[in-house]
C-alpha cells in the first residue's frame, strides 16, 4: 500500500531529471548571489547634420523674434491701462493692440511647434533627444514669457 502512495512522487522527481539522467543543481546561482552580468545598453544615434542645422535655425527664429515681443509690450500695456470700458473706443484699441502682440509671438510660437515635431520624430526614430530637448526647452521658455505677458494683459482688458 505504502509504495501506491510513492509511485506518483517518484514520477515527479524523475521529471527533474535531465535527458542524460542528471538532476538539476542546488546551488546558488549568479542572481541568487547578486552576480548578474550587465546588460548592454544601445546608445541612441545622434540627430543628423540637417536636423541640428534646422534645430538651430528655429532656436534662432524664436531667440530672434524675442526681442520684438518685448520692444512692443510696453506699448501694448500703456494702450491695455488707459482702456475705458468695454463700450469705449480706446478699449477696442486696446484689443488691438493685444492683438498684435500675438502676431508678435507668431515666429517663436511656430519654431516651438517645428521642434516639437524633430522632438517626436527623433523619439520615435530611436535618435539621441537630450539635445533637442534642451533646445526646445530653451524656446519653450520664451513662449512661456511671452504666453505669461499676453494672459495678464488679457486678464486686465476683462
Amino acid at each position: 500500500m505504502r509504495f501506491n502512495r510513492a509511485l506518483p512522487l517518484l514520477a515527479l522527481l524523475a521529471g527533474c531529471a535531465a535527458a542524460d539522467g542528471a538532476y538539476p543543481s542546488l546551488a546558488l546561482r549568479p542572481a541568487e548571489l547578486g552576480q548578474v552580468a550587465p546588460v548592454p545598453i544601445s546608445v541612441a544615434p545622434p540627430p543628423s547634420a540637417d536636423v541640428l542645422e534646422r534645430l538651430e535655425r528655429l532656436a534662432a527664429q524664436a531667440t530672434s523674434a524675442h526681442p520684438a515681443f518685448l520692444d512692443a509690450a510696453p506699448t501694448v500695456r500703456r494702450a491695455v491701462a488707459a482702456a475705458g470700458g468695454r463700450d469705449s473706443e480706446s478699449w477696442a484699441g486696446a484689443q488691438v493692440a493685444v492683438a498684435g502682440l500675438q502676431s508678435a509671438r507668431s515666429p517663436a510660437t511656430a519654431a516651438l511647434a517645428d521642434i516639437d515635431r524633430i522632438f517626436i520624430d527623433a523619439s520615435v526614430g530611436g535618435t539621441e533627444v537630450s539635445g533637442i530637448a534642451e533646445t526646445r526647452a530653451r524656446v519653450a521658455a520664451l513662449v512661456g514669457e511671452q504666453d505669461r505677458a499676453i494672459d495678464s494683459l488679457i486678464g486686465a482688458l476683462d
